[in-house]
């Protein structure tokens, strides 16, 4: 029971990270001044967004899973 509060307790701590990356990325690709710039921090956006979606389905997952028990 330890064991899994844990793994949920980081499995936020993750999602939390990538969200405010996310917000981080989009407020240096709206300050680009240069094309190559705004691609890198939108790809950076991107990414943190896809991450952050992952761990909510892990989450979601593990819930799923725990009922089931």
């Amino acid at each position: 029971m330890a064991e899994r509060a844990s793994s949920e307790r980081e499995a936020e701590e993750l999602r939390r990270g990538q969200e405010e990356r996310e917000a981080t990325e989009e407020h240096l690709l709206e300050r680009s001044e240069q094309p190559d710039e705004a691609d890198q921090h939108e790809r950076r956006r991107d990414k943190a967004a896809y991450l952050k979606e992952k761990l909510a389905e892990r989450e979601r997952s593990e819930r799923e899973a725990e009922s089931d028990e």
